[in-house]
C-alpha cells in the first residue's frame, strides 16, 4: 500500500470579501471587517467539512520592501509596491533603516496584527509574508529595468542583489524579536523568487543560485522549499543544485505536470487554477484532480475564491479525500 495523495486547500482574500460583504482592500486595515469576514466564512467551511481558517491580516508579500521605505499602493484588489530607487547608480548609496519596524505601513499592519491577537488569541503573528527572493526584490526595488542589469552592469547587479539578502536578513531579526520568536521556529524554509526564471541558465547560475544558497543557509531550515512562477525544464538543474526538498511552480505556464514528472530533481507541487475551477463543472475537474494525481505531486493545491463554486470545491474535496486514504 503506498501512501496517500496530499492536498493543500484554502479560502482566498477575494473570497474573504465576497462573504463578508466587504471591500477586500479593507482586509489589509480594519479589524472590523477582517472581523466580519471570518465569521462569514465559517457556515461555508462547516459546509465543506474543512477547518474555519483564524482571522489574520490579508495576505501580502511586500513587508520587507515596504521596511525599507518603498511605497506601497493599495487598489480594491491587491497592493501595488513602486521602486524605492530610480536609477541603477542609486543602487551605491543604499542604505538599511536604522529600526525596520519604523516604516508606517509596517508599523500599521503590527498595530492591527495586535488587535487581532487580543480579539482572536488562537490566530498567529502575521503582518505578511516575510520577504520576495532576492531577484523579485531587486526588480521590486529597481522596477523592470533591474532585468537588464546583468548585462549592463554586472557589479551593480550583484551589490543589488546582496543587499536584498542581507536586508531580509535583518528585517527577519527585526520583526521575530519584535515577536519573541526564534526565527527558525518563525520561518516556514521558503521563499517566492517569481522573477528569477527571467534570467537564462548562464545568467541564473550566477545571479540566482549564490543568492539563494545565502538564505538558505542562514535559515538553517531542515527543509527547503521554493515557489517561482517562471522557471523552464532547463532550469531545473539548478534546483538540484541549491538541494531545495520541495518545488512549488504555482501557476507556471512553462511546467506542465508532464515535464515536472520528467525533469524536476526534487517533489513538486500541482494546482488546479483558480481558472480551471472558474471554466470547469465539477465532474471535469475531479477528473482533472485524478490526473495531477498521476504524477505524485507531494501536494495538489486549490481554493474557493468565489461564493458560487463552492459545489464544484465540493466535488473536489470529495476527490481530494478519497485519493488521500491509503491506497
Amino acid at each position: 500500500m503506498s501512501k496517500g495523495q496530499a492536498f493543500d486547500f484554502g479560502f482566498s482574500d477575494s473570497l474573504l470579501a465576497e462573504a463578508g460583504q466587504i471591500p477586500q482592500r479593507h482586509l489589509h486595515f480594519d479589524v472590523e471587517a477582517i472581523s466580519t469576514a471570518y465569521e462569514a466564512i465559517r457556515p461555508i467551511a462547516e459546509r465543506l467539512g474543512v477547518e474555519a481558517p483564524k482571522p489574520r491580516l490579508a495576505v501580502f508579500t511586500y513587508t520587507h520592501i515596504a521596511a525599507l521605505g518603498a511605497k506601497i499602493v493599495f487598489t480594491e484588489y491587491e497592493p501595488k509596491p513602486e521602486p524605492l530607487i530610480q536609477s541603477p547608480e542609486e543602487i551605491d548609496t543604499l542604505q538599511e533603516p536604522r529600526n525596520y519596524l519604523q516604516a508606517d505601513l509596517i508599523r500599521e499592519r503590527l498595530r492591527i496584527s495586535a488587535e487581532l491577537k487580543r480579539r482572536f488569541p488562537e490566530t498567529s503573528n502575521f503582518i505578511g509574508h516575510f520577504f520576495e527572493g532576492p531577484v523579485t526584490s531587486a526588480t521590486l526595488l529597481l522596477g523592470q529595468r533591474f532585468l537588464t542589469l546583468p548585462y549592463d552592469d554586472p557589479p551593480r547587479a550583484h551589490r543589488l542583489l546582496q543587499f536584498c539578502v542581507s536586508s531580509a536578513q535583518n528585517y527577519v531579526r527585526s520583526l521575530t524579536g519584535y515577536f519573541g520568536e526564534t526565527i527558525s521556529a518563525f520561518m516556514a524554509g521558503g521563499f517566492p523568487d517569481d522573477f528569477a526564471g527571467m534570467f537564462g541558465p548562464n545568467l541564473f547560475k550566477e545571479f540566482v543560485v549564490p543568492y539563494w544558497e545565502q538564505l538558505y543557509q542562514w535559515m538553517n531550515a531542515g527543509q527547503r522549499m521554493l515557489h517561482s512562477e517562471l522557471l523552464r525544464v532547463e532550469h531545473l538543474p539548478f534546483v538540484k543544485q541549491v538541494k531545495l526538498d520541495y518545488f512549488d511552480p504555482g501557476v507556471d505556464q512553462y511546467l506542465t505536470p508532464e515535464l515536472l514528472r520528467a525533469h524536476c530533481p526534487t517533489n513538486f507541487q500541482c494546482r488546479i487554477t483558480e481558472w480551471q475551477v472558474r471554466d470547469l463543472d465539477a465532474k471535469a475537474l475531479q477528473m482533472r484532480y485524478r490526473y495531477l494525481a498521476e504524477f505524485e505531486p507531494y501536494s495538489i493545491q486549490f481554493e474557493l475564491t468565489r461564493l458560487q463554486d463552492e459545489p464544484k470545491v465540493k466535488a473536489l474535496l470529495e476527490v481530494a479525500r478519497e485519493l488521500k486514504e491509503e491506497m
